[in-house]
């Protein structure tokens, strides 16, 4: 099987929006959000009792495939953490901050 696969997959179980859920030993608070377009994929993820976090962007694209964009740490730490994350379940999406519009 290939791993970008794995990955692919992984991710897609990770729901739009916030999610609590399981990673190794821990609890973790993950927030994804998906293009309209389907092109990019920006995640951001922390530990809710420590300082550890997960952040990355993931563009697919037609001509060039699949790139990810961690921030500011490794490739690595990115996969491990899309492929052992657990969510518990379905959660609501966090309500839309308002903006003052005066």
């Amino acid at each position: 099987m290939n791993p970008a696969d794995d990955f692919t997959r992984a991710l897609a179980l990770i729901p739009e929006g916030y999610s609590e859920g399981r990673f190794e030993a821990g609890r973790w608070g993950a927030t994804v959000k998906r293009s309209a377009d389907g092109k990019c994929i920006w995640l951001y993820a922390e530990d809710l009792a420590g300082t550890d976090i997960v952040s990355f962007n993931l563009y697919l694209l037609e001509t060039s495939g699949s790139t990810l964009k961690p921030c500011e740490m490794s490739s690595a730490k990115v996969i491990a953490f899309v492929l052992g994350y657990r969510p518990d379940g379905p959660q609501p999406k966090l309500p839309a901050k308002r903006s003052a519009s005066r």
